[in-house]
């Protein structure tokens, strides 16, 4: 395998830097919020962890797309390596989301639009892992994927606006907010300036996990050429 580039090292220290500098802007610069209280400041890492769930299905499907045009089994790596990242941050939206629920909705769980439509998602790319397990072959299962993470896609946009589109508890972060909603707020100057800091730092932090599960499916891809090889 190639040595490390030396660009995604000074990457790995930039996105370090930045996500540390993003948890003291949350404790220490964004102010309290009046009626939420401390909880809310979950809210900086629920929203980046759900944008970069999302982000990452739709980098998924982009590549998915390029493979069964291009036939290359660097976009099949890179469809499955932002998948599996995906998922991460996906379930990361849910245990923050549960916590910031519990103390302002008084539940852990409820089966709100916004929350079941998440779970469907989740449980969606799940699926799809299970799928590509159960193939063998290189080449089928390139193609049986990315025609799932194309088809499956279609569960992020209806996660995302299913607090637009159905009667819901969940605030509208971006765009207008509905006063009624349980647990909505306006942000400040400083809460705003920290929450797209966040973003911005999320986001860093998937490119550089994003290259880094790339090289890891490369030496991965290796491996089971090298194996085919042995049984044939």
């Amino acid at each position: 395998m190639n040595a490390k580039p030396k660009l995604l090292t000074v990457m790995d220290v930039i996105a370090g830097v930045m996500f540390v500098t993003a948890v003291a802007l949350v404790f220490f610069y964004a102010p309290l919020e009046r009626v939420m209280g401390l909880v809310q400041k979950v809210f900086y890492f629920h929203v980046a962890s759900a944008w970069i769930g999302m982000l990452a299905f739709a980098v998924a499907a982009f590549y998915g797309v390029l493979y069964l045009v291009k036939k290359d089994a660097r976009y099949d790596r890179v469809e499955l390596a932002a998948v599996e990242i995906g998922i991460v941050f996906a379930f990361i939206t849910i245990v923050t989301g549960s916590i910031w629920a519990r103390p302002i909705w008084n539940a852990w769980w409820t089966w709100d639009p916004r929350l079941t439509t998440a779970t469907v998602m989740e449980l969606v790319y799940f699926a799809y892992l299970m799928l590509r397990s159960g193939i063998e072959e290189p080449e089928r299962r390139a193609r049986f994927g990315a025609v799932y993470a194309i088809i499956g896609f279609l569960s992020v946009p209806l996660t995302f606006f299913s607090i637009r589109l159905f009667r819901t508890i969940h605030p509208v972060v971006i765009g207008s907010n509905d006063p009624g909603a349980e647990g909505a707020f306006d942000m400040t100057p400083k809460m705003t300036q920290t929450f797209m800091f966040s973003l911005l730092t999320f986001t860093v932090g998937f490119v550089t996990l994003l290259w880094h599960r790339v090289r890891l499916g490369a030496l991965s891809d290796k491996v089971e050429q090298l194996k085919l090889k042995l049984q044939s």
